[in-house]
């Protein structure tokens, strides 16, 4: 197993609601808040809130998180760079998902729009 394979492996083992507050942190320290993180969450994965609480209490992990989204139609919209690499280029789709879901959460804590952020055309 190579170090991308354990990476992936990693990740996919994480839990979301172990990370969820994270990313509550770094949008909340911009002036943004847990609302507008849930709608970004729920526009990239379908959930409701009731879905994605339930994600949380009962420790999903990040690879069923996304086996159970249905992600929006538009996601082909995020492009640019996370980590120094370009999420568009990402090859195995569950780290590409993450990926998605860290962008959108980066964008929405440099203060960019809703509008732009939910990629609504």
């Amino acid at each position: 197993m190579n170090t991308d394979e354990k990476q992936i492996e990693r990740v996919a083992k994480m839990t979301f609601g172990s990370v969820y507050p994270s990313y509550l942190a770094k949008v909340e320290k911009k002036g943004r808040t847990k609302e507008e993180l849930d709608q970004v969450i729920q526009w990239l994965t379908g959930f409701d809130e009731k879905q994605l609480d339930a994600l949380i209490q009962e420790k999903a992990t990040f690879q069923t998180f996304f086996q159970q989204a249905t992600l929006h139609p538009n996601v082909h919209l995020i492009t640019g760079t996370i980590c120094g690499v370009r999420v568009e280029e990402i090859e195995n789709p569950l780290m590409q998902q993450v990926r998605y879901l860290d962008k959108l959460v980066d964008e929405l804590a440099k203060g960019r729009k809703m509008e732009k952020i939910l990629r609504t055309v």
